[in-house]
């Protein structure tokens, strides 16, 4: 036998000797199961255990979430900590071996990703800590975040870091379905610095709006809390927001369109700034009424009557002008107020010709500052209000753009979750 030989079967035999003496520590019995030794061998398991324990790091590492966890936060997961230790280096990767940023603390127990998390994706961590000592601990762990199918978002508006119109509400859109509205609505708050009551109200089960019951105090400031990381909106199909938004309210500016008089009155904290001659819509396309708040802002867009159901026989539009002028979005449905280069200058002021919208005299182009569409526009905020009147036609639905100041203030907290 070679010496290699034989050094191999010597430890195989003491491999073999020492799972005999272990399992008859493991075999309980009598007195006797020490071996007749008093309990004084070394070998047995108690001291075995202990000599382990001995050698093993006191650092305790914990990873949030779960190994093995599904439907993970994308903005609180991926947290790792250690107590009776420091973290000595973290490592996080997709399943396809990605690496993900993060840092590790100042005081070296805890890390974080400096990045959010991916939504239906599986992440891997692997931690080390080291305890006074040195021995070192380590932690692995494997997850994967909330997919899109089971989660929801909202997507909402005025924009952060935005000054706005008075008339500005927050209006929300989700992506799916919310049945558990209160849940949701509870995650949700919008506070003004002018200490305004603020109610929101669900139009369906995609949309809720939130605003005071009088137009917003003029340089003010609101803020949007989203706190929906978990919250269940329906069943199985959870929030993943955690986000805080501000917005500016800016001047007090109000505007009402007469179409009886032909006429648009500017308004700034109630005073008169410029009133200018306007076309409303003609008799057989009456432009609707009451309080719009423009939501859309463009130089030049395209008008097309075949998008509005304003069609010919051929099925082309009545209508389709490619360069409209200084033109803002009243309505969701395709009303609104914009300048008008193809209309005569002598029907401002005299006759309603347009398809139901708001005409301003313009030049083509949008190059002239001094025509009346471009001051207008240019004196104009996203959240401003526009008033219409006269028109013989009915109210515009509060849901028809962001045009909830059409519904009454009982009507409108009426519409709450909570």
């Amino acid at each position: 036998m070679t010496d290699g030989k034989r050094r191999r079967g010597l430890t195989v035999a003491s491999a073999l000797l020492g799972g005999v003496l272990v399992l008859s520590a493991c075999s309980g019995g009598g007195d006797d199961a020490s071996g007749g030794d008093g309990g004084n061998n070394d070998t047995t398991q108690a001291k075995v255990d202990e000599a382990a324990a001995e050698k093993t790091s006191e650092a305790q590492i914990a990873i949030t979430p779960k190994d093995g966890s599904n439907n993970a936060s994308i903005n609180n997961s991926a947290t790792v900590k250690v107590t009776k230790g420091t973290l000595t280096n973290v490592k996080m990767t997709t399943s396809d071996g990605t690496a993900v940023a993060g840092e590790i603390s100042a005081d070296k127990t805890s890390w974080q990703p400096s990045v959010q998390l991916e939504r239906a994706t599986t992440y891997r961590l692997t931690a080390t800590a080291e305890d006074s000592e040195g021995r070192a601990a380590h932690e692995n762990a494997s997850f994967t975040t909330v997919s899109p199918s089971n989660s929801f978002i909202g997507n909402f508006t005025p924009d952060d870091g935005t000054t706005v119109g008075v008339g500005m509400p927050v209006s929300i859109n989700f992506d799916k379905a919310i049945t558990n509205k209160a849940a949701v609505q509870k995650g949700i708050t919008v506070s003004t610095t002018s200490g305004q009551e603020v109610a929101c109200h669900w139009f369906n089960a995609n949309r809720m709006d939130c605003r005071p019951e009088e137009y917003w105090q003029e340089d003010s400031t609101v803020t949007l809390k989203l706190a929906l990381d978990g919250v269940e909106g329906a069943e199985g199909v959870y929030g993943v927001q955690q986000k805080t938004v501000t917005f500016k309210i800016g001047r007090n500016q109000v505007t009402y369109v007469d179409a009886k008089t032909k006429q648009m009155k500017v308004t700034q904290d109630g005073k008169t700034v410029r009133t200018i001659p306007i076309s409303a819509g003609a008799p057989e396309n009456k432009t609707y009424e009451g309080q719009m708040v423009i939501s859309e802002k463009f130089k030049e867009t395209r008008m097309n009557g075949a998008t509005v159901g304003f069609t010919d026989d051929d099925g082309k539009g009545e209508y389709d002008i490619k360069d409209v002028p200084h033109a803002m979005r009243l309505t969701t449905s395709g009303t609104f107020i914009h300048g008008n280069y193809w209309g005569d200058p002598s029907v401002f002021g005299n006759v309603n010709t347009s398809h139901g919208c708001v005409g301003l005299q313009d030049k083509k182009g949008a190059g002239d500052p001094n025509m009346p569409g471009a001051w207008f526009y240019d004196n104009s905020l996203i959240g401003d209000v526009v008033v219409v009147q006269n028109t013989g036609d009915k109210t515009v639905a509060p849901d028809n753009g962001l045009n909830g100041w059409n519904m009454d203030w009982a009507q409108w907290k009426a519409g709450s979750a909570v």
